[in-house]
């Protein structure tokens, strides 16, 4: 399903480059918990493309690469997920990118575990990775978001011990299920 909007977004005349961001925490305390969904996409885009993720560049543990014949830059904050923004403003200036050609892939609450939503521009929706992102292109709200379903907290749970809660078996299964077909169909 992910290809054919990866393939809508890249189908450009000229082979200009992308910039992938993938939001999340660091180190392995954050290790497959619902907010690092954004790292986990990037790491099963690289992993199908042959992209290895080896460097540090901007704050981030970078990857580059040619799909067909676009040049691709990967990238995973590794300023926390609040921060995220000071990664991502940085390295799209680096690359002397325009926004539009700059995809964020993170978490979201407001859609069921596993939904995909691609949207050319819009707001934060209170996520705040998205609203350091946002600061760092200098308010800027018009650059491609893909955001990733991770459903609903249960019952009275605190929403942000909700998204540092690893996967429960159910919702892990239909994660990994999403993030190898999103690039393998």
């Amino acid at each position: 399903m992910l290809n054919h909007l990866y393939r809508r977004c890249l189908c450009a005349a000229t082979p200009r480059p992308w910039l992938f961001v993938g939001l999340g925490n660091p180190g392995e305390k954050y290790k497959g918990t619902r907010h690092n969904i954004g790292f986990e996409m990037i790491d099963a885009f690289a992993q199908s493309q042959g992209i290895a993720m080896n460097t540090v560049h901007c704050k981030a543990i970078f990857g580059q690469g040619i799909v067909g014949e676009i040049p691709v830059f990967l990238a995973k904050p590794q300023t926390y997920m609040n921060l995220s923004g000071e990664s991502a403003g940085p390295m799209a200036a680096y690359y002397k990118l325009p926004l539009d050609r700059v995809l964020v892939i993170h978490d979201d609450m407001n859609l069921p575990c596993g939904v995909l939503r691609l949207h050319d521009k819009g707001g934060h929706g209170s996520h705040n990775g998205l609203k350091s992102v946002i600061y760092h292109f200098r308010g800027n709200r018009e650059f491609p978001r893909l955001r990733i379903g991770i459903g609903r907290p249960p019952g009275q749970m605190d929403p942000k011990a909700f998204l540092l809660q690893k996967f429960n078996v159910a919702a892990r299964q239909r994660a990994s299920e999403l993030l190898f077909a999103c690039w393998t169909d």
